[in-house]
């Protein structure tokens, strides 16, 4: 008998805990009948019937899945419906700025090459041309 005096503190002791913690989680407005802290006390002092009592008649309302403000794995879509992120290198569009930015950076680095090429060549001819004097 006392097992199962023991037994059933236990299952009281479950309930009460469980009931709180699911209490103490819900959201304040979507509470039924009392105030959290009323039920809170309830639970507490009345730990059996607190407890089955916020079950049953103060748990916030479970919707059903069909009104759409359940949380759905996956957003809602089939898996091979569900939009994924681009990757920066696999998005066209990025590429081709890329592409046009490299261009025309390699484009500008090429002609200062060129300009730098044809004024050193024209100060070596120019000393080809006027030997130093001594």
């Amino acid at each position: 008998m006392a097992r199962l005096y023991g037994l059933l503190f236990v299952a009281q002791l479950v309930l009460a805990v469980a009931a709180l913690i699911s209490c103490l989680s819900a959201d304040e407005g979507e509470i039924r009948a009392l105030p959290r802290i009323v039920w809170v006390l309830v639970i507490l002092f009345f730990p059996l019937v607190g407890g089955i009592a916020w079950f049953v008649a103060g748990r916030p309302e479970q919707r059903s899945a069909g009104d759409g403000a359940r949380w759905r794995p996956g957003a809602g879509f089939p898996e091979h419906q569900r939009p994924r992120p681009t990757a920066p290198d696999d998005d066209p569009e990025f590429l081709k700025s890329i592409n046009d930015q490299q261009r025309t950076s390699d484009a500008e680095l090429f002609e200062r090459w060129e300009a730098d090429l044809r004024r050193r060549e024209e100060d070596l001819r120019q000393e080809k041309d006027d030997p130093p004097r001594g």
